[in-house]
């Protein structure tokens, strides 16, 4: 059945913009791009995240291509070190607090953000991340 993540993908209205501010954000460059989508490999395991210009959304006929008042879908978490240094970098790049950072207990605390571009990014230290990590 599943196997782990691969591509979360984002949608943007301005994907040059959401292109630099995720260079920026991650430190890596897109490792593949096309016309309308931009691509990362980052972290530990490579995880990709995909950029797609909110143009092309549409005609790939899914519900997740429905326009939406507001953010939707699942929350997809990525493990940092430090949630409170992260939530203000993030914030001092734009981004904005969607969910306030929470303890959910076994000292795992998460929150999350909205980007400028109004995609759900979360947050979270994950002490099983860290033994997966350890493990590898």
């Amino acid at each position: 059945m599943l196997r782990g993540l691969t591509t979360v993908r984002f949608h943007a209205t301005d994907l040059a913009a959401a292109k630099r501010w995720y260079i920026e954000l991650l430190g890596v460059e897109p490792y593949f791009e096309r016309p309308g989508y931009a691509e990362f490999r980052f972290g530990d395991h490579q995880h990709e995240l995909g950029l797609l210009d909110s143009a092309y959304a549409g005609q790939l006929g899914g519900t997740e291509d429905r326009e939406a008042t507001g953010p939707t879908g699942a929350v997809v978490y990525w493990h940092v070190d430090d949630v409170p240094a992260t939530l203000a970098r993030l914030g001092s790049m734009g981004a904005k607090e969607h969910e306030a950072p929470r303890d959910f207990g076994g000292g795992f605390v998460g929150a999350s953000v909205l980007d400028p571009f109004g995609n759900v990014l979360g947050v979270m230290y994950n002490p099983h991340y860290l033994a997966m990590l350890a493990t590898s």
